[in-house]
């Protein structure tokens, strides 16, 4: 009588289940570890509170200059002091990760019989997670501070998805270079990327205020047209000019860093 044939293992019987299952459960490990280390994710919260406080109080007169969005302050910086703890939750997943590669623990996962994309697709799920902290609770503060929405609910939709694609996009950034370093320290460079990013943008003052050399990288820097689409529905009516250039440049740096986390991950597995 022939022998049965073994039977297939879950990965390779259902590669798509097993690949989304592995991702889902990386990223709950992730999410789990956020209440085991409060460290992790205060700045996501607690850094763009203190924007809010410190901006909207120190550069509120910014609002009585002739040609600027808004005269709310809190309106202008709101959905910027967001943005921080966006970048906050997509860098938070990659610190874990470095840790992860420290420690051993990421040894074991790459010789687990799945899929290797879900070990960069479980972070990502993480990080459109995390990003709904800073997304409600800062939201919450500054409606009480005194935010308005200028076109109804539909500001917070522009101003969620401008939050989510950030969050995605510092992730993989952030992933790619703790593919390359693959130590904790490795946060640094992080950190300094995203932040000469933000700081180098429209965060503070709308380009047609700045000067110098300022506006021509504002107008370069694609997260320019994040925080506009992020901000849309904060400084007067919605308009697809709006929106459009922000999910071009979300689409545009998920598809180059995905390509350097990719790269990133291929070294670290020859």
């Amino acid at each position: 009588m022939s022998a049965l044939p073994a039977a297939p293992s879950p990965a390779r019987a259902a590669p798509g289940g097993a690949l989304l299952g592995v991702a889902r459960g990386l990223a709950a490990r992730s999410l789990v570890n956020v209440t085991r280390r409060p460290s992790a994710v205060v700045p996501t919260i607690a850094m763009p509170l203190f924007f809010i406080v410190a901006f909207s109080g120190a550069f509120s007169s910014l609002t009585d200059i002739r040609g600027f969005p808004t005269d709310n302050p809190i309106n202008w910086f709101m959905p910027w002091a967001i943005m921080q703890g966006a970048a906050f939750a997509g860098m938070g997943i990659c610190f874990g990760v470095a840790r992860d590669l420290e420690d051993g623990f990421y040894d074991r996962l790459l010789m687990a019989p799945t899929h290797r994309a879900s070990l960069i697709l479980g972070p990502m799920l993480a990080a459109v997670v995390r990003v709904l902290l800073p997304v409600v609770t800062v939201s919450a503060v500054g409606f009480l501070a005194g935010a308005r929405l200028t076109d109804g609910p539909l500001g917070m939709v522009t101003l969620l998805v401008a939050a989510e694609g950030f969050a995605l996009v510092a992730g993989l950034w952030g992933l790619g270079v703790v593919y390359r370093i693959r130590e904790q320290k490795s946060s640094a460079l992080i950190q300094v990327g995203i932040f000469v990013t933000m700081f180098l943008s429209v965060g503070q003052t709308p380009i047609d205020l700045q000067e110098g050399w300022l506006p021509h990288v504002a107008r370069l820097n694609p997260l320019t047209y994040v925080i506009d689409m992020a901000r849309a529905g904060f400084v007067g009516p919605i308009t697809w000019a709006d929106v459009w250039p922000g999910l071009v440049a979300i689409g545009v740096g998920l598809v180059v860093l995905g390509a350097w986390a990719l790269t990133g991950f291929r070294r670290l597995v020859r």
